[in-house]
């Protein structure tokens, strides 16, 4: 009779629900519950953790991680950015964290993180062209530590292990679909002039919220786009793919997708570019790459391919066998590496506490 007449004064409190965020709270108009009610309620109200710009299944990108890579990326200078453009910068430079966060999880569940040997053959190629003395200044002016920089290659090769696992060793290209390739596209293989096949990164100085590139990286200057593009420049020098620094870092949402891939330019094309430029491209070689280039455009980079005479291209001919190969792998590449950037997006827990932050603020000011 106890229990049941405890039950009763329980049932007699009369009690309703209300929500906040989607999570129903038991609201208790007895004034014995009222104190409970209000610690829920208070729940709804919690504050993002401190110090944390976004959280990755539980592991956290820090303010501190995010301002050491705006830091990096965006030298102060002469030059003065807006606070919306800062943020805008800082929101692009969060997301790539964000995404490449999501990559190292999965290599790390795959057993693909890269270990300490693999770190130091890469640290060490990046070391070989400079003295210990121009070596630290490089250092410096990226505002980076040693520790930043070796904890920066784990990561990036443990995520091109991912990709070589996931992505690249799943693509394969047979004699067939190079054979269909050719007979679809035999008049591009019949050259009327002398042709130039060659590929381009081009980083522009104008704000582009649009920028499509696997880092989501767009220069918003002048002096950020010679910044760049010198960056790109000495990672090319130390030997880093062209196709994948296109891929990342450039800048003209035509041929970034393709590695750069300008495709074949026609002599008559370069005859209607400044001599200067014409000039430079007739004078490289197959697989050698121009200085930096500046233009009205912005900055490029340009890699020569091949050089062809005028006439038919048969398929028999290795060159256009490999041409066409490399072009259908960079195409699967490209497509499965967005692909797999979208799934992984979806599996994963994201919360973006500067992102909530920016439209928490500007809520407010309306008011």
């Amino acid at each position: 009779m106890q229990y049941s007449s405890q039950w009763s004064a329980l049932t007699a409190v009369t009690c309703y629900f209300t929500y906040c965020s989607n999570m129903p709270i038991l609201i208790c108009r007895h004034w014995r519950y009222l104190a409970c009610a209000s610690l829920l309620l208070a729940g709804c109200k919690s504050k993002p953790p401190v110090n944390v710009a976004a959280v990755v299944n539980n592991r956290s990108i820090t303010y501190e991680e995010l301002e050491k890579n705006f830091q990096s990326r965006f030298e102060p200078g002469t030059e003065r950015s807006s606070e919306d453009q800062v943020m805008i910068q800082k929101l692009e430079i969060l997301r790539g964290l964000v995404d490449s966060e999501i990559m190292l999880q999965r290599a790390e569940k795959l057993g693909l993180m890269a270990v300490d040997a693999d770190v130091e053959t890469k640290l060490n190629e990046l070391k070989s062209p400079y003295t210990q003395e121009e070596f630290q200044k490089q250092l410096k002016s990226k505002k980076l530590s040693l520790d930043d920089l070796k904890q920066q290659l784990r990561r990036d090769l443990s995520i091109q292990k991912l990709f070589n696992k996931e992505i690249t060793s799943h693509i394969s290209i047979s004699d067939s679909d190079v054979a269909n390739f050719y007979n679809a596209n035999k008049a591009s293989f019949n050259l009327v002039e002398p042709q130039v096949h060659m590929a381009q990164i081009m980083v522009t100085p104008f704000p582009d919220p649009n920028v499509r590139n696997l880092k989501n990286d767009k220069a918003q200057s002048d002096e950020q786009a010679r910044k760049k593009i010198l960056m790109i420049e000495q990672r090319l020098k130390q030997g880093e793919d062209f196709a994948m620094l296109a891929q990342s870092y450039s800048e003209d949402p035509n041929t970034a997708p393709n590695g750069g891939d300008l495709g074949f330019v026609q002599q008559s094309a370069l005859d209607k570019v400044a001599p200067e430029l014409r000039k430079m491209v007739m004078a490289l070689q197959p697989g050698q790459l121009s200085t930096v280039i500046h233009t009205q455009a912005g900055y490029s980079i340009l890699k020569v391919f091949s050089k062809e005479p005028s006439g038919q291209r048969e398929l028999t001919d290795p060159r256009v066998q490999q041409t066409i190969r490399e072009q259908l792998l960079n195409r699967k590449d490209q497509l499965l590496k967005a692909a797999y950037y979208d799934v992984a997006r979806n599996e994963t827990k994201v919360t973006n506490y500067f992102s909530r932050s920016i439209v928490d603020q500007a809520n407010k000011g309306e008011k």
